[in-house]
């Protein structure tokens, strides 16, 4: 492997590193915690692994009881191994076979491995240039234990798994369903070797051999390598030797170990997290919520009372003065609603009657309606997650409301231009009717005292004191049904502004507390997706 292409893969396997961390962090709370927990070890053996010696390869032996897989493991490292092996105290503690022992200390201490022996160079498979560690482990289906959570780590932290089986126990399901299909991704890590071979008559042998690879394939091992030996006659171990040693000089065993941990840590994932993607937040859906939220909220009522308010206020403005003080009786309705007022809209609520069981169900209702609609197509996890965030801004959506619409500018305090023009007119009229009537009574009062009464202008034979009364009468009335029909059409027109503000803030309030959650839960979605598809697979 040349130094480029060794840098290649060393950056490509630090991005899926990366990949596979920003996954497990984005899954946090959605994915089970099982699945996450694999991933975290995971980048953890990995982590340790990189930053122990990559100098050395580690072979794992793994085998049932009886299948002579210490035998073999002393086959293939010869009978310096087997002598040493032969005093060890005891077969639960895994035995390590060492060729360079010039930086393997940490290592072997990370795998907790303290049975150490410095193996003698065999010819042409190991020696000190090597960097060959070959570890003899407890069996796996031992009755003791802690024999099997030795078998259980050190399945997830060797470079490569050697796998010896004997022709009686092959197809064992405890070994199979238990340690091989689990590692379906790790086939360029793991040799199976059917060993014991001599005591099967040599027409059964390739059968058998025929059947294990089926097993294999079954479970998605079809590419793992199956060779056959025999410790006793020495059958085979040639060629598992040169299998060991081509991973030890290729140097590529860690990386594809890590490689394989990648691709299953990220295909559980996917299993965990289930596939597809959010349909999304769609404008439709968002105006849809904002208007079942305006109508939850009240704001139709508010928006009459825009109405009302400004008509009220336009017949106290501009009516006739002699009537228009009755007005005063009649409340304003956006005042009984606590929405026309000096102070600070936030320092103040509205006096709008609280949400009821009708208006909760609406708002129930669009907000689901919106969280289905946002999540269609993503998996169960992420939908109930999508519903989850809906759900919870939905709870503070009645308060959220009320503030949006109580800092709404309704423009109640706002005056019309034309209110001034027909409140002079208006007081010009009275005041015509009042200098007529004066005029009248100063007239009338001369004639009493039977004073002389002078001669009264006349207009087209009309006493201009009478014109005066009527015109002001008249000019008065006019005034009055001509500025009620100014005030209904500028009612409209203010309460269709006051509608369309106050439709904004509700869209606000259902923004924040709604909308922006679940775009935002989408969105890690989306990227926990692409962070599986960057950890998976190249």
């Amino acid at each position: 492997m040349s130094r480029h292409s060794g840098a290649r893969g060393s950056t490509r396997l630090d991005d899926r590193l990366q990949s596979l961390q920003d996954a497990r962090e984005l899954g946090e709370g959605v994915v089970p915690d099982e699945a996450l927990q694999e991933a975290f070890d995971v980048l953890e053996r990995a982590s340790s692994r990189r930053s122990l010696s990559a100098d050395h390869t580690v072979v794992g032996f793994f085998g049932a009881t009886g299948s002579g897989k210490s035998s073999l493991f002393n086959a293939v490292s010869g009978a310096e191994v087997a002598t040493a092996a032969a005093r060890r105290p005891t077969t639960s503690e895994p035995l390590a076979g060492v060729w360079g022992a010039t930086g393997s200390e940490a290592l072997l201490d990370w795998l907790e491995v303290g049975n150490r022996h410095q193996a003698a160079a065999v010819d042409g498979f190991a020696d000190e240039q090597t960097g060959l560690i070959l570890l003899d482990l407890p069996d796996f289906d031992s009755t003791r234990a802690a024999n099997r959570e030795i078998v259980q780590r050190m399945v997830g932290m060797v470079d490569v798994l050697v796998w010896v089986l004997d022709p009686q126990k092959y197809a064992d399901a405890a070994l199979h369903n238990g340690f091989l299909a689990p590692l379906a991704t790790h086939g360029a890590v793991t040799l199976v070797v059917l060993n014991q071979v001599d005591r099967l008559p040599a027409h059964d042998v390739q059968p058998v051999l025929d059947s294990l690879h089926a097993i294999l394939a079954g479970e998605g091992l079809g590419q793992v390598r199956v060779l056959a030996s025999s410790a006793v006659t020495g059958a085979g171990i040639p060629e598992v030797r040169a299998a060991i040693r081509k991973a030890a000089v290729l140097r590529q065993a860690q990386s594809r170990r890590l490689d394989a941990d990648l691709t299953k840590a990220a295909e559980d994932l996917r299993r965990a997290s289930g596939e597809g993607e959010a349909a999304g937040v769609r404008a439709a859906a968002k105006t849809r919520l904002a208007e079942e939220l305006a109508q939850a909220a009240n704001v139709p009522a508010v928006v009459r009372a825009v109405s009302q308010s400004y008509r009220l206020e336009s017949v106290r403005r501009t009516g006739w003065p002699v009537t228009r003080w009755l007005s005063r009786f009649r409340p304003d309705p956006l005042r009984r609603l606590n929405l026309r007022r000096d102070a600070p809209a936030e320092l103040n609520r509205t006096s709008l009657p609280p949400a009821g069981a009708p208006e909760r169900a609406r708002t129930d209702a669009a907000v689901r309606e919106f969280a289905d609609s946002a999540s269609a197509g993503a998996p169960g996890p992420w939908r109930a997650a999508i519903r989850a965030t809906a759900r919870a801004g939905r709870d503070r959506l009645p308060d959220a409301l009320d503030q949006a619409i109580a800092g709404t500018d309704l423009g109640a305090n706002r005056k019309a231009w034309w209110w001034g023009l027909f409140n002079i007119l208006q007081w010009l009229a009275l005041l015509t009717v009042l200098g007529g009537l004066g005029w009248l009574g100063v007239l009338a009062g001369l004639a009493y005292l039977q004073l002389p009464v002078p001669e009264v202008p006349r207009v087209e034979g009309w006493p201009v004191p009478t014109l005066m009364i009527a015109f002001g009468l008249v000019l008065g009335i006019f005034l009055a049904i001509t500025g009620r029909f100014i005030a209904a059409g500028a009612a409209r027109a203010r309460a269709a502004r006051a509608r369309r503000r106050l439709n904004s803030a509700v869209a606000g309030a259902a923004q924040e507390l709604v909308v922006a959650p679940v775009e935002a839960e989408i969105a890690r979605l989306a990227a926990f997706n692409k962070a599986l598809k960057k950890a998976g697979p190249g």
